[in-house]
């Protein structure tokens, strides 16, 4: 497995170690966008290698874990729906909202399904034209490209019962909101290199001029993500602020741009909640005037929810980078990813999820009573 071993290699990952403990003359905070590189700097232990006093900060990567629970809330309600057959992709199903999951919605004899794509829903709709089929289209900039080309193919072809719930988040007006925060603590960030296979880098310059914070476009192996902690360092140590690409087999300045096209055609910028952040202005996206048709919240208005987080989670802390899942007075006892009181630590890329699979512990547990 090349593609494993060449991102993998021991040796290497020393010497970029070596490079970084070289570089690094000061403490520097830096954050990563994505919950998958979360996921490989944690399962890796890449964040307990870093000299003394730098350290990782996870931010809101993962999509799942910033949907808001008001949007979970219609979810499941949309769900229960007798006429609905509700599609999504998996990792949805046990994002818990107010009163339950969609998992439990399934449970109790909802039409709930896993796709692979969202063209699949199309097809369920094609094929149960006397149902309606909503799909859960979820999702940083990475994702939005294929829903969008589902909406535009349930057009083309006359599907006219099949609507989307969009929950659609982008990545560069949440640093902006995070670099604005009066208790910021991020220096430099690692982007995410699928957002910038996608959209490029262009939208990352003016926010690392601005502000003066290195962006570093990085991949999700191991030696992708050290390589752009050295990258980032290095522009730390010597006062620069621009954005590298460190993932140039992958990513170039101005991204796809037939997919971008996709996404102008179907979607606009909107404001969007990010769940345990709050509104984002320009954060998310939803369906223009002209695809209004295939909006599940046109299509089944009302069903207000009155959304209430757990009170023992801290889900939005640890979304914000202000704090870290072991934090939390709940995790690990009340909060694991087989009874989840937040999102985070059921979704695969959330930062407790990740902290917990790689078998990191509270320093002093909490006794139960």
């Amino acid at each position: 497995m090349k593609y494993l071993d060449e991102y993998r290699d021991p040796v290497l990952a020393r010497k970029l170690l070596a490079e970084l403990r070289a570089a690094a003359t000061r403490p520097w905070a830096i954050m990563e966008t994505c919950g998958g590189q979360t996921h490989t700097l944690v399962r890796q232990g890449i964040d307990e290698l870093l000299p003394s006093g730098m350290r990782m900060i996870h931010g809101p990567g993962c999509p799942v874990c910033v949907t808001p629970l008001a949007t979970i809330d219609k979810a499941v309600a949309l769900a229960a729906r007798p006429d609905v057959i509700f599609t999504s992709y998996g990792d949805m199903l046990r994002v818990p909202g107010t009163a339950g999951d969609l998992l439990g919605v399934k449970a109790r004899g909802g039409d709930v399904r896993v796709v692979y794509t969202p063209l699949d829903a199309v097809a369920i709709a094609r094929d149960n034209p006397d149902r309606e089929v909503v799909f859960f289209a979820v999702g940083f900039e990475t994702t939005a490209p294929a829903n969008a080309m589902a909406v535009l193919h349930a057009a083309v072809t006359g599907v006219v019962n099949f609507s989307v719930l969009v929950s659609h988040v982008l990545v560069p007006p949440a640093i902006t909101a995070i670099l604005d925060a009066p208790d910021n603590q991020v220096q430099a960030f690692l982007a995410a290199g699928h957002v910038c296979a996608v959209m490029g880098w262009t939208e990352y310059e003016p926010i690392a001029q601005r502000y003066g914070v290195p962006i570093v476009v990085t991949g999700f192996e191991p030696l992708d993500l050290l390589e752009g902690i050295v990258l980032a360092v290095r522009q730390l140590e010597t006062g620069r602020a621009t954005v590298e690409n460190q993932y140039a087999r992958a990513v170039r300045r101005g991204g796809n741009t037939a997919a971008q096209d996709a996404v102008r055609q179907v979607f606009r910028v909107t404001e969007r909640t990010w769940r345990g952040i709050g509104p984002i202005p320009a954060s998310g996206l939803a369906l223009t005037p002209a695809f209004a048709a295939y909006d599940a919240e046109e299509r089944f208005p009302g069903g207000e929810t009155h959304a209430v987080e757990h009170p023992d989670c801290i889900a939005g802390q640890i979304l914000r980078g202000t704090a870290a899942p072991t934090d939390c007075s709940a995790y690990g006892t009340r909060c694991t990813p087989l009874s989840p009181l937040g999102a985070p630590m059921v979704s695969a890329e959330g930062t407790c999820a990740a902290f917990h699979h790689a078998g990191r512990r509270r320093s002093a547990v909490e006794v139960p009573r």
